[in-house]
């Protein structure tokens, strides 16, 4: 065996966890998206996951707020993963924060294996705390993005997803008929109008 397939064995590959979080209309599917499509042009391969609960836009494909799609699979436990992603390079997770708690060890273990592992979700739940596995997921990654919102009250950076509609459940699927970015101020303002 020569150098360059040494070199390309997948025992040989470096694994990684890179977590793009933030709240809801701050571009997390979007810079997915965009990371999985430069993988795809340096040819590798390249499987794409979303929870089944998402049934927003479509149940085959991930869909950023500006249109942007690309094919994926659809799991109903995170676990599911590691059976389709066999043979694969990059491995790219949507909507994290709808997946069990098990989605942490699926990641740190498809890393273990030397993949790319590029995680998108919700860092917080529409009352401000810590959503699914989230919280875990960038405590063990290599990267976290961080990505925020405009608030659309005042125009400052916004990092909540405030709900619009009067639900108590933790898991709502919506969009901007459900919900609204809004920076801290605007959000704490909005939650003590409603009390």
């Amino acid at each position: 065996m020569d150098t360059k397939d040494v070199n390309n064995h997948p025992n040989n590959r470096c694994g990684s966890i890179e977590v793009i979080t933030g709240s809801m209309f701050s571009g997390k599917t979007e810079e997915l998206l965009r990371r999985l499509k430069r993988a795809e042009i340096a040819r590798q391969k390249v499987e794409r996951f979303k929870p089944s609960i998402d049934v927003r836009d479509s149940l085959y494909e991930l869909v950023s707020h500006d249109n942007h799609t690309m094919p994926c699979t659809s799991v109903e436990a995170s676990g599911e993963i590691l059976l389709y992603a066999d043979g694969a390079d990059v491995v790219g997770i949507d909507e994290a924060q709808f997946f069990d708690a098990g989605l942490v060890e699926v990641c740190q273990k498809l890393a273990a294996d030397g993949l790319r592992v590029i995680v998108a979700g919700l860092d917080m739940d529409f009352q401000g705390r810590p959503f699914g596995p989230m919280p875990a997921l960038c405590a063990v990654a290599d990267e976290v993005t961080k990505l925020h919102a405009v608030c659309v009250k005042c125009g400052d950076s916004a990092y909540l997803s405030h709900r619009k509609v009067d639900s108590e459940a933790k898991v709502l699927i919506g969009e901007f008929a459900e919900y609204e970015p809004l920076c801290r101020k605007c959000y704490n303002e909005a939650v003590n109008k409603n009390k």
